[in-house]
């Protein structure tokens, strides 16, 4: 039994002896001989293990359990989600959720990098004079999926590891158009049905104007010294638009393609965001979102120094976009 590859274990049982009597036996007898060393066999051979990373670095294959029904269906092998984790993580490999940027294309590369070195001498002196703008959707429910890669450490985010910025909403949204200053958030706008060139217009001329009045007073800064900041959606960039801010004399801010990271307002959205999911209870409706919640938080609990704490960031922000050659930052 010995020669035939038998565990002591089992050797012992079916001969009523000891395993220790068992083992001075092979040893004497049959010392070249290997048994099993018991225990539970391996699941994934180092064949398998191999295979797993190479699903999920080279072929791009977002998740340990698409792997494993990948082995299933190419080698009929059943195997638990947790032990192509384990793999992975033992190839040097770590699961990241997948975050929500914008798709980067060479050219906005390029645009964003320049932007930066435009600007790396700015200092916090100047960025206070920025009003930022921007427009958001806000769900009834947060319901925005996660998705999630495997990436080693130390490595640099690309576009397999990041989530397009069109996702569905589901329970109901409102979108909103607001901005922020130095001195605090500005005046907010419910954004009824598609905002077009006109409506956005219209906003400017009544929230933006009241955004800039309140800021100038608190700041002492004269009107012409405030700078404008929007990005760079066709609405913003309409003749129409044009028109108005060059009658205005607004001093508009050149903007980058696809850089929410280069906004802080974006911050204070997801600040907001965050503090309403904090409500016991879920809104009851969409003029209960508006009117019980999201103003009430934009104009009640964000204060004055969230804002100037992320408008300060603005060298940081810069440096990291340098640093990434144009791609993205953790911001």
């Amino acid at each position: 039994m010995l020669r035939s590859g038998v565990s002591i274990q089992e050797i012992a049982e079916k001969l009523s002896l000891g395993n220790s009597t068992i083992g001075r036996t092979r040893m004497e007898h049959c010392p070249g001989v290997k048994t099993s060393n018991g225990g539970r066999p391996r699941v994934l051979s180092e064949a398998d293990k191999c295979y797993c990373v190479r699903k999920v670095t080279k072929e791009r294959v977002s998740s340990a359990v698409k792997v494993t029904k990948m082995l299933e269906k190419n080698f009929q092998m059943k195997v638990h989600p947790e032990n192509v984790c384990r793999a992975l993580r033992t190839a040097g490999l770590g699961a990241i959720e997948k975050e929500k940027k914008p798709l980067l294309s060479d050219a906005s590369v390029k645009k964003r990098l320049a932007w930066c070195k435009q600007h790396k001498d700015w200092t916090v002196d100047d960025w206070k004079r920025v009003s930022w703008t921007d427009e958001t959707k806000i769900n009834r429910f947060n319901s925005d999926g996660r998705q999630w890669a495997w990436i080693r450490s130390g490595e640099q985010l690309q576009n397999h590891y990041v989530v397009k910025l069109t996702v569905k909403h589901g329970g109901g949204s409102i979108m909103f158009w607001s901005a922020i200053t130095y001195a605090g958030v500005g005046w907010m706008c419910k954004i009824n049905g598609n905002m077009d060139k006109a409506l956005y217009k219209e906003i400017l001329q009544d929230k933006l104007e009241q955004t800039i009045a309140f800021s100038v007073e608190k700041l002492g800064f004269s009107r012409e010294q405030v700078i404008f900041q929007q990005d760079n959606d066709p609405k913003h960039t309409s003749n129409l638009v044009k028109d108005y801010l060059q009658e205005q004399s607004y001093q508009v801010m050149e903007w980058p393609p696809q850089s929410p990271d280069l906004n802080p307002i974006e911050n204070m959205w997801a600040l907001l965001e965050r503090r309403l999911n904090e409500y016991e209870t879920t809104t009851k409706g969409m003029n209960e979102l508006y009117y019980e919640g999201v103003t009430e938080i934009w104009y009640d609990q964000m204060k004055p120094e969230e804002c100037k704490k992320v408008i300060e960031s603005m060298p940081q922000r810069i440096a990291a976009v340098i640093k990434a050659k144009g791609k993205w930052t953790k911001y």
